[in-house]
């Protein structure tokens, strides 16, 4: 079968994949090696892309409430609603909330839809949540939302700064590319993050910073700068304006106390800007979802500003995106603060949008950002709404306020490939869509670059395009524009409004691709727009041609309490995306973290009574949610972190959703995810279990469930209240056999088929568990002994082969461990070549890296 370069569906790094279909819906998977944002290197989620394309919980017909309907059924009720809406309570009662999994036509589309002929602004995006602060700084700064920098600086750098950012886990080939760059030039690295990860134990020096301190750490480090006349007086004079009263936002005492850290550290960070003047800050997440995540981009900034560090190989701020499209939305205008091709909403950019979509009317401003747009929802001044490819009943803060929210709303829509989500169970009208490898159309990554995403399998059932979903609706409210003959005709279309009375006042300009062709569109290469520097002429996309610096100012948070006493931070696991509606399809990827954890430091573990291992109760104002506890001296003190995949399809715990507030950033109106008031408390449960089925379970019904699929079935953990013994009640039909001992609350049931295994239940009060390995493996193996299932191993135990580390070729941390103590082994390299571990995707190599140093820290 023939190779399809294809773009990967996860984060905006962008990589090019190749997919070879190998059947109806099987492919194999490649990095692409001609495509410029990876050269043929994929991380573990890519690699294992060929694992979620299967069919099994796909939505594939319209559905109106419980029952199924026609497209011209379906079409036409979204319509009529959405115009009596309309009609009866004015534009802006209807909302969408998009998604950076759109495609940049399907994103074109709604917005055109929503603006220019509807004439409402209540368009947002889930890209509100994690890049609107670095959207808001750029356009502070630069004029335009204009990313400075490109990979290829990375490559050129002799000084990396990492800020908010585990490169390692969430952007694995741009962490290869760091890593390389850091073995041929001898690149410095800094990594700034309260947490200890598996990015910042490979760094030159990592400031383990308080949370929200950010501002003040770069305040500082300008006014060193400035005191030892180190900023670029010249670049500043002929580029750059700069407030009145700027320099004495940076004048800050005592930074070193204000961020926690030890001062040797504070001026070894300042020695290392000071003397390495090709220096790239690369910022993600820690800085965007932050309440002052605008200032503090815009901090960062003023750094690079300062001291002339932008527009030169190898120098810039570089803020780089969390999912693979969320710049092709912000082009679009995808967010409700901009409309598309980068315009604001001045009388004369509103009504050169008007005219270029020959529309009937057009927005009057700006429209609610998400968090106010769920409010509005709550309050019921929004009536309508249209979902699109996300999960806000998972993603957005305060998520049990999100569904008082959708339950309030009088109409809600959803456009997902997924039958049962979080928020589809809240939907009047369902629509199934495309979903990766079926879609078509284009993505911009992180460095400005659009790449096409192509099918190479055929849509299943009666699944459509989001852009021809909302199409259809258009029509049928009366409007025209909306005869698309496919994703080609759209993006002609979208790239002449970037050029449409344009004169080079912006920067994003696709005049050039107005009229590619059908086969041009198809067979498009990769290009970057705005060039691979866009700022290497020191003029800026404002009226004057200067950049601007922009005052930030440190303000501590005042929300500590007695109630609440810690601070809680949440983020992604190496191997999981988003709410895990494809990566959790993956039994590979589902082994590297099989449970929700609560991060917590030990002597904060020993502070509030928590075991390694055991659970905990994770609180905030907001709501709260049971956790597994991972002591580790990674944490700061009095810190927590938990990551944010698991939602109720998945688990009853482990919903880190529930628990940040929606407080947010007053410039960008981005929600502060990672620094929330937060308490935690041991849950004891009377009984703790596991279930392993062949087929997907029942849902549990006690305190704490979580469940992740294995390579032949599913494996779901319990601990509860109540008699244990009710739990047979979730074991399949079949042949039975069990052991119940009341007294110790032990339950061990299996149930065979054909003398294969079918379910396995194990349940205990204080008596342990057996390992979860063997028996997990007994659902693809040959007939097993009664006896061996009910003991929950083998008559020969197997060797314990510990967490999988390496999920390539399926290597546990003891295999490795072993290894490198009985082998000697010196270096991740040597580790690859004895036990394959890390020489795929290398996702793992930080992992096994950690583990070297270890070593080498006990042993010497």
């Amino acid at each position: 079968m023939t190779a399809v370069k294809t773009t990967c569906p996860y984060c905006g790094v962008g990589c090019g994949v190749l997919a070879t279909p190998t059947g109806a819906r099987v492919a194999t998977i490649a990095g692409d090696r001609d495509h410029p944002a990876n050269f043929g290197k994929l991380c573990s989620k890519g690699t294992h892309l060929g694992e979620t394309i299967g069919l099994d919980g796909r939505l594939l017909h319209p559905m109106i409430g419980s029952e199924r309907a026609g497209w011209h059924e379906a079409l036409d009720l979204v319509a009529s609603r959405f115009a009596a809406t309309i009609a009866e309570y004015g534009p802006d009662s209807v909302a969408f909330y998009a998604s950076g999994q759109m495609l940049t036509e399907d994103y074109y589309v709604a917005n055109k839809l929503m603006k220019g002929f509807i004439g409402t602004a209540n368009i947002d995006t889930n890209s509100r949540l994690c890049m609107a602060s670095a959207v808001a700084a750029h356009v502070r700064a630069f004029g335009e939302d204009v990313v400075p920098c490109s990979y290829e600086d990375l490559d050129a750098a002799d000084l990396i700064v990492l800020v908010g950012s585990n490169t390692a886990w969430c952007h694995p080939v741009i962490w290869q590319r760091i890593e390389a760059a850091r073995a041929a030039r001898g690149t410095k690295l800094v990594v700034i993050d309260p947490r200890r990860t598996e990015t910042a134990r490979g760094a030159d020096l990592h400031l383990a910073i308080a949370p929200d301190t950010d501002v003040a750490l770069f305040n500082g480090l300008l006014g060193e700068l400035k005191s030892s006349w180190r900023l670029d007086g010249r670049y500043i004079a002929d580029h750059v304006t700069v407030p009145d009263d700027f320099w004495d936002s940076v004048s800050v005492a005592d930074v070193a106390g204000i961020c926690d850290l030890p001062p040797a550290d504070l001026q070894a960070f300042y020695d290392l800007f000071i003397d390495h003047p090709r220096t790239v800050t690369l910022f993600s997440q820690g800085v965007n979802q932050s309440t002052s995540g605008t200032d503090k981009a815009n901090a960062i900034i003023n750094l690079h500003l300062a001291t002339g560090r932008i527009g030169k190989p190898g120098a810039g701020p570089f803020s780089i995106t969390g999912q693979p499209n969320a710049m092709g939305g912000r082009e679009v205008g995808g967010l409700a603060s901009t409309l598309a091709a980068h315009m604001g909403f001045s009388d004369a950019e509103r009504d050169r949008a008007r005219r270029f979509w020959a529309s009937p009317t057009i927005c009057p401003g700006p429209g609610l950002k998400a968090v106010d747009m769920f409010e509005a929802m709550a309050k019921g001044r929004i009536k309508a709404v249209w979902i699109m490819a996300t999960n806000p009943a998972v993603s957005m803060p305060d998520a049990r306020q999100a569904r008082v929210a959708l339950a309030n709303c009088p109409f809600v829509v959803v456009s997902d490939c997924i039958a049962n989500t979080d928020t589809s169970f809240y939907a009047q009208v369902k629509l199934p869509a495309l979903a990766w490898g079926e879609k078509d159309g284009t993505v911009t990554n992180s460095e400005r670059r659009v790449s096409r995403q192509r099918g190479f399998m055929a849509a299943p059932g009666e699944a459509r395009a989001d852009w021809w979903q909302i199409a259809e609706v258009a029509k049928r409210m009366g409007f025209e524009g909306f005869d698309y003959s496919g994703p080609a005709d759209i993006f002609r279309e979208f790239a002449a409004q970037t050029g449409f009375e344009n004169d080079g006042a912006r920067m994003l300009d696709l005049s050039d691709w107005a009229k590619i062709g059908d086969g041009d569109y198809a067979t498009m290469a990769p290009f970057q727009w705005g060039g691979a520097s866009p700022f290497s002429d020191d003029s800026y996309p404002t009226l004057d041609g200067r950049a601007r610096m922009v005052t930030a100012r440190y303000l501590p948070r005042a929300d500590r309490s007695r109630a609440f006493p810690l601070r809680l931070n949440t983020g992604r696991y190496r191997d999981q995306w988003h709410t895990m509606t494809r990566t959790g399809r993956s039994p590979k990827l589902s082994q590297h973290r099989r449970e929700p954890l609560v991060e917590v430091h030990p002597d904060t573990a020993s502070r509030y009574g928590l075991i390694d291992g055991g659970l905990a109760r994770v609180q905030t104002a907001q709501g709260h949610s049971i956790f597994r506890v991972a002591a580790s001296p990674d944490q700061r003190r009095r810190e927590l972190f938990v990551p944010i995949h698991w939602t109720d399809q998945t688990s009853a715990g482990g919903r880190a959703g529930l628990l940040p507030g929606r407080d947010r950033d007053p410039v960008s109106g981005q929600p502060g995810f990672k620094n929330t008031p937060v308490t935690i408390s041991a849950y004891k449960p009377e009984w703790t279990g596991f279930l392993i089925t062949r087929d997907p379970p029942a849902t549990p019904e006690c305190a704490y469930w979580t469940r992740i699929r294995t390579a032949h079935g599913w494996l779901t953990e319990l601990a509860g209240e109540g008699d244990p013994a009710a739990l047979i009640a979730l074991l399949p039909t079949g042949e039975r056999a069990e052991m119940i001992d009341a007294r110790r609350g032990v339950v061990r049931a299996t149930v065979l088929d054909g003398g294969r295994l079918r379910a396995t239940l194990f349940v205990a009060r204080n008596a342990a568990l057996p390992s979860r390995e063997w028996l997990v493996a007994q659902l693809g193996a040959e007939a097993s002994s009664s006896m061996e299932l009910l003991a929950g191993r083998p008559a020969t135990p197997a060797p314990d082969r510990g967490a999988i580390i390496c999920v390539c070729f399926d290597v546990g941390l003891k295999t490795i461990v072993e290894a490198i103590a009985g082998r000697s082994l010196i270096s991740v390299e040597a580790v690859g070549a004895a036990l394959n571990a890390g020489t795929n995707c290398g996702s793992c190599r930080p992992a096994i890296a950690a583990l070297l140093e270890s070593r080498k820290a006990q042993h010497g």
